[in-house]
């Protein structure tokens, strides 16, 4: 059985047919839409579990702004990563699709290969997700009485876990969870192992991400760095602190969504974290120390 289920909606027939072609071949079962109306009657089928929205923007009748926003507005359906594609490319449309809520914007016309590498970064992102909320489930009974932990942490397995122990401190761990690995997989690969915002876009493209992570973590000017985490719950708020031992980065640049890197499959992470997971998100310094609260 494919496992991922993917509704495409466009009202372009070539373009479904390129679409459904090219997911196919990345373990996929994809479902058609010509129009949002058909779309939204499409996920609120009962047996509807689909993983992935790509929403054309300009349609007849309905646009696909309209239905990402009531997609977002449905608890049922907020969590899906929505891929929007348009011809609307000037900066105020791109970031009215994000502030919208689209995981990702593609303006047309785009290649196949840029559009099968967000796919496989969105699928990326699901899994490890998951992974994290899985390992929240098992830990949330144990650990809600926990006022302040310290946690160290050195690789993407360890990112996993870590995220998933403080997530289950947090009164939403789903939540918690997408923003916390997020914020602490940035310490590694942008802190402790150097991995700049352009190569990780260069690696992701040529589907090298990880197995480079992993490749650094072997490496004798790498091998003994590690990351911490402290927690501290008080009466009004969770705090969580990161620090690495990198040189830091440029953090200011991507604490909002930047209509300009709309097309690059990296990058929105950490505003991501600021708007859906946390009530604040601030860097220090040079950038290798963030802390992220959420108020109680």
């Amino acid at each position: 059985m494919p496992k991922w289920q993917v509704l495409v909606v466009d009202d372009e027939p070539s373009i479904l047919f390129l679409i459904t072609n090219l997911l196919i071949n990345e373990d996929c079962e994809v479902e058609t839409a010509t129009n949002s109306a058909d779309a939204w009657e499409k996920l609120n089928q009962p047996e509807a579990l689909f993983s992935l929205i790509i929403l054309d923007r300009m349609m007849p009748g309905m646009d696909g702004l309209d239905l990402l926003r009531m997609v977002k507005a449905d608890s049922r359906l907020a969590s899906i990563p929505v891929i929007m594609e348009s011809g609307a490319t000037a900066p105020e449309q791109v970031a009215e699709g994000i502030e919208a809520g689209a995981f990702y914007y593609l303006t047309k016309p785009y290649t196949p290969n840029m559009l099968l590498c967000i796919v496989r970064a969105v699928f990326t992102d699901i899994e490890r997700r998951n992974k994290v909320y899985a390992q929240s489930a098992r830990y949330v009974e144990s650990l809600k009485y926990f006022t302040r932990a310290e946690l160290r942490f050195a690789s993407l397995e360890d990112v996993n876990c870590v995220a998933g122990i403080l997530s289950a401190m947090c009164p939403d761990p789903e939540s918690a969870s997408s923003g916390l690995a997020e914020l602490l997989l940035n310490a590694i690969e942008h802190g402790n192992l150097g991995i700049s915002y352009n190569e990780k876009k260069q690696l992701m493209f040529e589907d090298r991400w990880e197995s480079e992570l992993n490749r650094r973590l072997t490496l004798p000017e790498y091998a003994e760095r590690c990351a911490t985490v402290t927690f501290d719950r008080t009466s009004r708020a969770l705090e969580f602190r990161i620090t690495d031992q990198g040189n830091g980065f440029d953090w200011s640049k991507y604490l909002t969504p930047d209509p300009e890197r709309a097309l690059d499959p990296n990058g929105r992470g950490i505003a991501m974290a600021r708007r859906f997971s946390f009530n604040t998100v601030e860097y220090e310094g040079t950038g290798n120390v963030v802390t992220a609260t959420i108020v109680l």
